[in-house]
């Protein structure tokens, strides 16, 4: 993966995350035309966001795999209630049949894992070093 620095107003930012999220029970749900429609959803809505990117994505019939790029001026938290909420409601807009399974209208479980791909830390950790030797002989 080529790093790819970003550009806001005031910020250079590489800000990648791996996001792993369930629906609601791990119900298989996500196969066929649910699947096309959640996966064609998260980009659509990725593209309605400044700079927030899908760099990857998995979605399996229990569980969904996000590599994601979002800017600094979005958390992760408030990115996803945004995803997996318009897509609970797509999908139960489309999908008339989950509204029995999901009587509470509550398609994902309420937590996700985070975590973030960064650059290479072994690499930051001898320029951190690095830096702090240039800067002690100067």
């Amino acid at each position: 993966m080529k790093t790819q620095y970003k550009k806001l107003s005031h910020t250079v930012w590489l800000c990648t995350y791996h996001i792993v999220f369930c629906p609601k029970y791990r119900y298989k749900i996500l196969e066929g035309k649910a699947e096309v429609l959640v996966r064609n959803y998260f980009y659509q809505l990725c593209g309605r966001k400044d700079q927030v990117t899908i760099e990857e994505i998995n979605i399996q019939p229990d569980h969904v795999h996000m590599i994601i790029s979002i800017p600094p001026k979005y958390s992760i938290s408030d990115m996803m209630g945004y995803l997996k909420g318009k897509t609970a409601l797509k999908l139960f807009q489309e999908q008339k049949t989950m509204t029995k399974r999901y009587w509470g209208r509550h398609l994902w479980s309420r937590g996700y894992c985070v975590s973030s791909v960064g650059l290479n830390e072994e690499q930051i950790r001898k320029y951190v070093k690095w830096q702090q030797e240039r800067d002690s002989k100067g």
